[in-house]
């Protein structure tokens, strides 16, 4: 039997901000939940993978060279390979992140990314 995962349940239970918990792997790509608040990134970008970002909960934004998007609860972006960008987090968020394998690591997460 294959077990379901509930978005919600997975990130309610990290006990510290910052905290990135593995949820599950899709062929070459890793699942990411993390609760943030109050942090923003340096601009960074990944050179071999896209990137996306689903907000579970709360809201925050993704500057990037030319201005910003922000996310709300339920919505989602895609942010293409080589693109310049960084999430900007002012009040407590829980998002999901998908990656190929290996792009998340401490230069790109504020050194809290272990693995």
């Amino acid at each position: 039997m294959i077990d379901k995962i509930n978005l919600k349940e997975e990130v309610n239970s990290i006990n510290q901000l910052f905290e990135y918990k593995e949820i599950c792997k899709l062929n070459n790509h890793t699942f990411n939940v993390l609760k943030a608040e109050n942090r923003t990134l340096e601009f960074h970008k990944h050179d071999l993978s896209d990137e996306l970002f689903y907000c579970i909960e709360g809201e925050f934004d993704i500057e990037f060279e030319d201005g910003k998007t922000h996310l709300c609860e339920g919505d989602l972006i895609v942010i293409s390979k080589g693109v310049l960008h960084r999430p900007v987090c002012t009040t407590l968020v829980k998002c999901l992140l998908i990656e190929l394998d290996g792009t998340l690591n401490s230069d790109n997460t504020g050194g809290t990314y272990k693995k």
